[in-house]
């Protein structure tokens, strides 16, 4: 894919990296002229422009891109380099870093945010993931905020231990996607045992996932 990226800082830098390992093609747009160091990536595109500069980003060739992130470290520029992309260039998928939480609810699809980051909610979900078992824990939005994805750790000593997982009835907009079970990544089937200490991984709508943690109470697990 064609990735742009809005921001050369050190976050804006190592997401280059990582998509220029996988093969894609990568520009970095970056405001502060001594910020930019081609020698750093030098299988990036570097463009001197302001993020949130129509003309600027025409000269890019912003349309031709398929991905834009924005990651600087101002979410004012964010939501607006994300509008832009969405509404004036067409882009397909915009991703947008947020910086301070209390701003996230603004980023939705009315700015043109397809998928939201905030660094701070993440490291605090992946925090009760690893401490939290037998309650249900949201780690990452999905959909301009219409699903999340959840995790839970089933108890060692779980009474759904050697049940099929047929046993959980879900509510209709709840999906149990995967079980990691030790190093494993098991796609479950309706006649699969689940175990104690199973980190159980769903997805489900934002409607929905009060409804799941009442199936769950339901069988012993505390919501």
């Amino acid at each position: 894919m064609k990735v742009a990226i809005a921001g050369a800082g050190a976050v804006g830098r190592s997401i280059a990296r990582e998509l220029l390992r996988g093969g894609h093609r990568v520009m970095l747009l970056e405001r502060e002229l001594e910020h930019i160091d081609a020698a750093a990536i030098p299988d990036a595109v570097w463009v001197h422009a302001d993020a949130c500069e129509l003309a600027l980003l025409e000269q890019a060739g912003l349309e031709t891109y398929e991905v834009v992130i924005a990651a600087t470290g101002d979410d004012k520029a964010n939501l607006v380099h994300s509008l832009l992309a969405k509404t004036e260039f067409g882009v397909r998928r915009v991703v947008a870093r947020v910086n301070d939480p209390r701003n996230e609810w603004l980023f939705d699809g009315s700015w043109g945010v397809d998928v939201a980051v905030s660094t701070p909610r993440l490291l605090a979900s992946l925090v009760e993931e690893a401490v939290s078992v037998g309650d249900l824990v949201r780690l990452m939005t999905l959909r301009q905020g219409q699903a999340n994805l959840v995790e839970m750790t089933l108890p060692a000593d779980t009474v759904l231990a050697g049940k099929p997982v047929r046993t959980l009835t879900l509510p209709r907009d709840a999906a149990l996607v995967t079980i990691l079970r030790g190093g494993r990544v098991i796609v479950p089937q309706p006649d699969d045992a689940l175990e104690g200490d199973d980190e159980l991984l769903f997805v489900t709508s934002v409607e929905a996932e009060e409804d799941l943690r009442l199936e769950l109470a339901n069988h012993g697990i505390r919501p």
